[in-house]
């Protein structure tokens, strides 16, 4: 059996699964890290490029939409050879397109870079949720995705309060130099660890369940399975109020709400780290899988209230970053669940292929959301910023509970499928 597998009293050692979860958790940081290094910057960008913020919105649409592509492709590759030389592979595509934004001096070349960085984050998921599935034991797998959510969470919250401190005190381009010496330093440091970056040997198969087992022989079967895509769609509206969130929700909040500009960017560093909070929490609530689609659906109830409260309610400047915060709060409670989600609609020895295809709704999603707030923006509809999340949080929770539709009419029972054993 796999560590996945084995049953809770053969457990290996905390120590173990902890440094595995680690590694992985520090990469994944990066990689949101990565994926946040432009809007930080988008005021100095918008004057040294002399573009809009429609054309700013197209460099992300660009980074996302190479990344949905490659991460489809690395999940196949990370079956197929492992893990973690895709990992290493993605950490130094990162820090090489750090450094592409720094030298660019027309806008073509931060076209490039972000294609280059789409390269490299696309490999993430694939490579994350393999080892997390292979080598950590089935009683902290929650855990697990609760510390992976975390730490991709506190990469997103450091970019802004690094970025933009360095931006101010030195230049857009030392700051985009500096993210590359943050990607290249985690780099060395999995590479020094590598050797825990090794997939556990299985000695025998594990069984799937009926929704696990839908013609499981060929590679792409797989994909015949209702609830992959049902997870495919949910994750796309789950990532295009992320990008909202990420890349306008403030600066609407400034301009509804007479935000004063310093706290503008602390506002999102705010949700995120409240976010990483209420994934803690949200660890604990995916220990029983019965119930990731509630989890879900309360989480994602609240952080509609708080966006139409945001939109429509008088709210006094001093307020916004707290309603950031209780808006982060929520949502990242439900951050486990969802995962737990995809996990459950995993047929065995897939595990890569899955969560690439998967996860690639995340890229799709942020790749389109920039395309059409930003062009809200730019009409300076902000109230419409607003509604236009709270709308996408809405859909969510429908998405969430056709999931369980979908996995209930092809399995008699709604216990969880064992968990994948992949390479």
């Amino acid at each position: 059996m796999t560590a996945a597998t084995l049953p809770a009293s053969a457990a290996p050692p905390l120590r173990q699964d902890a440094s595995t979860i680690g590694l992985v958790g520090l990469a994944h940081a990066v990689s949101h890290f990565s994926q946040l290094l432009l809007a930080p910057l988008f005021p100095w960008l918008k004057i040294e490029f002399n573009v809009s913020y429609t054309e700013l919105g197209l460099l992300l649409t660009i980074f996302f939409v190479v990344s949905s592509a490659v991460q489809t492709a690395s999940g196949f590759l990370v079956d197929r050879i492992g893990p973690r030389p895709v990992l290493l592979g993605g950490l130094g595509l990162l820090a090489l397109a750090a450094l592409g934004y720094a030298a660019s001096t027309h806008y073509a070349m931060l076209a490039a870079s972000a294609v280059v960085a789409g390269l490299g984050n696309g490999v993430f998921h694939p490579a994350d949720y393999t080892l997390l599935n292979r080598n950590v034991h089935a009683s902290r797998l929650g855990h697990a995705y609760s510390a992976h959510g975390i730490t991709g969470t506190l990469g997103w919250a450091l970019a802004p309060a690094l970025m933009v401190p360095v931006a101010l005190a030195a230049g857009w381009r030392v700051a985009m130099v500096t993210a590359a010496a943050v990607a290249l330093v985690v780099l060395l440091l999995l590479w020094w660890q590598r050797g825990r970056l090794l997939l556990l040997p299985g000695t025998a198969p594990p069984v799937a369940s009926p929704a696990a087992a839908v013609r499981a022989e060929g590679p792409f079967d797989f994909l015949r399975i209702p609830a992959v895509w049902m997870c495919f769609g949910f994750f796309f509206f789950y990532a295009m109020a992320l990008s909202v969130v990420q890349s306008f929700a403030p600066g609407a909040a400034q301009q509804l709400h007479d935000v004063p500009l310093a706290w503008v960017a602390a506002c999102l560093s705010i949700y995120m780290v409240c976010s990483a909070t209420g994934m803690v929490a949200g660890g604990f609530l995916a220990r029983d899988p019965a119930r990731c689609e509630q989890v879900v659906g309360v989480g994602m109830g609240l952080a509609a209230c708080i966006a139409l409260w945001m939109a429509l309610g008088p709210v006094p400047g001093w307020a916004v970053p707290l309603l950031f915060g209780a808006m982060g709060l929520v949502s990242g409670s439900a951050g486990p669940s969802r995962d737990m989600l995809v996990k459950r609609s995993t047929p065995a020895n897939a595990s890569g292929r899955v969560f690439g295809v998967v996860y690639s709704g995340l890229d799709i999603g942020q790749a389109l959301a920039p395309l059409v707030f930003g062009r809200l923006m730019d009409l300076h509809l902000y109230t419409a910023v607003w509604v236009g999340l709270a709308m996408v949080q809405g859909v969510l929770i429908v998405s969430a509970f056709q999931v369980r539709r979908v996995r209930r009419e092809l399995r008699p029972t709604d216990n969880p499928p064992p968990l994948a054993s992949s390479r």
